[in-house]
């Protein structure tokens, strides 16, 4: 009989620790999300990104006064048990039998880990028999101090906070590792009862309960009797809820930072939320807010409807090198990852592709600001293009057309050049075209699938830098919390064109902001720039709307910064479209951001390039022949000129600039 108990007992104990042995803890083992940090353009932490509610910290960042304080008031004989203690259990029961309750008296920090992370939270016997199974097996894989740093990591210190860096954010606006002994003292007393403990419901109860946690760090000699009566005379002085959280600051920017790292350095979304990567990136921490803040003041749009936010998205870029300064790439609240009006809108740009699709190859083909073009009536193989006003004005000069932003002229060159030109310089300032786009209305800005702001800023960049396209990027370099480099980003550059041409652009656009269709740009300093303005399409849904846009644009730069600036709908219908144009609405909002990023920025005129010699054309002798059959074309075409009309296929863009 003796021999089958012991057997029985045996195989009850065998069973028992291989169960025990088999519970599966990969939980606690693996590492706790850590929130990544983006820092701006000087290195100074700037915003941060995380997937859990808790920040975890270091055994090294915890003072040794916050671990006896918990120890003290949870756990007196934590570093003398092996994950249970006996004496507590027994004393407990003791309680609960003579109550004929259940109480959680004599559960381990330990216990506690294992109940927080495995285990509900029902009063059960079985709960508490698992809760014990799960503290052994902790217990025999991590040694004391890993369970105590894994405890406070862990545990609830009420309104909202999990963790002991998050208690010591909110309610003393404190790194934990500079915690005072009394400070800790409350912060150990809250875990029992977090709500009843609160010092912001009840300070009274909170100061007992911190100097009760003080009285016991005494009485188990952590702290001298000396340190005991000092901290426990000092009353509770709380910095809660001053502290400015990192977390979703800047979220605009954030939200292109992680789709640049995914999109373009191979990261995966949750390497990004919870690797604890340090970004570091080109963004301007002052340009940034009064981006965001100019996108905040809704009188500075035009007015939208009520059931749909008129949207807009605005990129600015620092020309010289590529780095994206600042981007706000919505209107209205913020939603995480939501879609980028800046970086991932395809919409047709209108008459701020001019530049790149007409003017920029015909100013290398020789053509200048001087150089006559053709605003008659035009039918090229059925295709009429017609200016805003419908109206011709016989031979014109180019910066006559690029000031009014006519589209004549603008299509009669495109033909005149060749499309290949357009077509070729447009790639090699980084516009991806369709094959669809190979058709003079290229010149009006008519593409298959548009461009974002982004691409329109990177773009114009190409001129403001003396021909040179640098590639635009927010992402620097991505290292780990150790500073160990995972990605370092090289900036790269494009000659798009020759420092001549791209200063003979420049010259024309600033006389475009001075005199034309982009003069609520003006920034009383050398700016430059091309509005755009696309109409609604010929369409029965748009029968009977004279006036009419779908996109509106500007693009435009100064010697320092570049930006491009769309407005428009998600979904354009009858009941949502545009009355404004790209000088009003897109150019207005350019004037108030640089306006004040550069306020306090000496104003210093546009490079002038050496091999700069004039405005000089290889068509001179041709521009003479036009000049001389300007006056007679002019005046045949005054009568017809209230006559022309538009058209167009469906496919093909119209600009109203």
């Amino acid at each position: 009989m003796g021999i089958a108990i012991l057997a029985f007992f045996i195989s009850v104990v065998g069973g028992t620790m291989f169960w025990i042995t088999s519970l599966d803890i990969s939980k606690l083992e693996s590492p706790l999300s850590q929130p990544s940090v983006l820092y701006d353009q000087d290195g100074n932490p700037a915003s941060q990104l995380s997937s859990s509610r808790i920040e975890p910290i270091t055994q090294k960042q915890i003072p040794l006064q916050m671990k006896n304080a918990i120890v003290a008031v949870e756990d007196r004989r934590f570093y003398e048990h092996q994950g249970v203690d006996i004496r507590s259990i027994s004393r407990a029961l003791v309680r609960d039998l003579i109550s004929g309750g259940f109480s959680e008296g004599g559960s381990t920090i330990t216990q506690q880990l294992a109940k927080n992370l495995f285990l509900p939270s029902d009063k059960t016997f079985s709960r508490k028999f698992k809760e014990a199974a799960y503290a052994m097996k902790i217990e025999y894989l991590l040694d004391k101090d890993q369970i105590l740093v894994a405890y406070l990591n862990q545990i609830y210190f009420g309104e909202g906070c999990w963790g002991i860096h998050n208690a010591a954010q909110f309610y003393f606006r404190k790194k934990v590792e500079n915690l005072t002994l009394e400070e800790s003292a409350m912060l150990a007393g809250l875990p029992k009862a977090p709500s009843s403990y609160s010092p912001l419901k009840n300070k009274e109860k909170s100061l007992e309960r911190r100097n009760l946690v003080l009285n016991l760090m005494k009485e188990q000699s952590y702290i001298s009797v000396n340190d005991y009566e000092k901290a426990s005379a000092q009353p509770i002085l709380l910095k809660q809820g001053t502290e400015e959280s990192l977390s979703g600051q800047y979220a605009p920017y954030l939200d292109y930072v992680i789709e640049e790292a995914i999109n373009r350095l191979g990261f995966t979304e949750a390497q990004i939320l919870s690797g604890g990567l340090q970004i570091y990136t080109q963004m301007n921490p002052v340009i940034q807010k009064e981006a965001q803040d100019v996108y905040k003041d809704n009188s500075i749009f035009p007015a939208g409807k009520e059931d749909q936010t008129l949207q807009s998205g605005v990129v600015i870029i620092d020309h010289h090198t590529g780095a994206i300064k600042a981007l706000v790439g919505y209107r209205g609240e913020s939603t995480y990852r939501g879609f980028n009006h800046a970086t991932q809108l395809k919409r047709q740009p209108g008459s701020s592709f001019k530049p790149l699709a007409v003017y920029g190859p015909a100013l290398e083909k020789g053509y200048s600001s001087n150089s006559l073009l053709n605003d008659n009536p035009l039918n090229i193989d059925g295709y009429e293009p017609a200016d805003e006003d419908h109206r011709n004005r016989g031979y014109i000069t180019m910066q006559e057309a690029v000031r009014n932003s006519w589209n004549i002229p603008a299509v009669w060159l495109l033909n005149r050049i060749g499309l290949d030109s357009g077509v070729d310089f447009a790639s090699r300032a980084g516009i991806p075209l369709e094959k669809d786009d190979h058709t003079l209305s290229l010149a009006l800005g008519g593409l298959s699938k548009g461009v974002s702001p982004l691409q329109m800023a990177q773009a114009y960049g190409a001129f403001a830098n003396l021909g040179v396209m640098n590639k635009a990027y927010a992402i620097s370099k991505i290292t780990t919390k150790e500073g160990r480099v995972l990605v370092q980003t090289q900036p790269a550059s494009v000659k798009v064109t020759t420092p001549t041409v791209a200063y003979e652009m420049t010259l024309l656009l600033q006389d475009v902001v001075r005199y034309g269709t982009g003069r609520n740009a003006n920034l009383g300093r050398p700016t430059a720039g091309k509005t755009g303005s696309v109409e609604l399409p010929p369409t029965k849904e748009f029968s009977g709307i004279s006036k009419g846009a779908k996109d509106v644009w500007f693009v435009g730069y100064t010697p320092e910064l570049t930006a491009a600036v769309w407005m428009g709908y998600d979904k354009t219908d009858r009941s949502h479209y545009l009355t404004t144009t790209g000088g009003s609405g897109p150019a207005v909002v350019f004037h108030e951001i640089l306006s004040r990023v550069l306020n306090s920025t000496p104003i210093v005129p546009f490079e002038v390039p050496l091999e700069y010699v004039g405005n000089q054309s290889v068509y001179s002798v041709e521009n003479e022949q036009l000049a001389q059959q300007k006056d007679s074309t002019n005046e045949n075409n005054a009568d017809r000129s209230n006559d022309q009309g538009q058209s167009q296929s469906q496919d093909q863009s119209q600009d109203l600039d």
